[in-house]
């Protein structure tokens, strides 16, 4: 069970807005999920985008929130970075407006964030480190690439079972405007109808 202004945001997820061209790019995810759950095997996902700062985050999220909601068991969603930074406040906030219950578990220059999609699921652990951080798996994973710099900038990832570039605009375009809150939420919004998509076509 999702926290209910989660599951009014996930009913608004309109499929048909994704158009063929994206279904194509989000078709590998689906087979590398399918082919685990064929398996009964564990998926291992690491969103991975530059600064583990903002798009790998919300990937990571509405990916295991996604896998909930569907039933697709033994899915655990990671993210990391080239490098590492922190994950930007205002991602945590455009999850929170969507109704993810968020608390501060560390404060400083990279905080740590317990962010929770039902209330008795356990929660992702959000803060941003590296891909290759002791924090992700290190075999028997799809590398998930978000933005095509880390796409471009990171050609090998140690571990990786496969590499599915699945990318996507950063809203870090608009920070310091007036359409932050705004372009944060379309993007979030965008993630998860995607995420959604794909869990929803794995056949259990």
């Amino acid at each position: 069970m999702l926290y209910p202004q989660i599951e009014n945001t996930v009913k608004s997820f309109d499929f048909k807005q994704i158009s063929e061209d994206r279904k194509a790019v989000l078709q590998p995810l689906i087979d590398f999920i399918q082919t685990k759950a064929d398996s009964n095997l564990e998926t291992r996902l690491n969103l991975i985008c530059t600064h583990n700062s903002r798009r790998s985050h919300l990937s990571q999220v509405w990916a295991q929130t996604a896998a909930a909601y569907y039933g697709i068991k033994n899915v655990s969603c990671y993210s990391g970075g080239t490098e590492a930074t922190a994950l930007f406040p205002m991602a945590a906030e455009t999850l929170k407006d969507s109704g993810f219950n968020i608390k501060t578990l560390s404060e400083g220059s990279n905080p740590v964030y317990s962010i929770k999609y039902s209330a008795d699921a356990l929660p992702v652990i959000g803060f941003s480190k590296t891909y290759d951080d002791d924090f992700n798996p290190e075999s028997s994973f799809a590398a998930i690439m978000t933005c095509s710099q880390a796409d471009g900038g990171c050609p090998f990832i140690a571990g990786a079972e496969k590499r599915i570039p699945i990318t996507f605009e950063d809203p870090k375009i608009s920070d310091g405007t007036p359409q932050q809150k705004e372009t944060y939420l379309e993007r979030s919004l965008q993630i998860g109808t995607e995420m959604f998509y794909v869990f929803s076509q794995i056949k259990k």
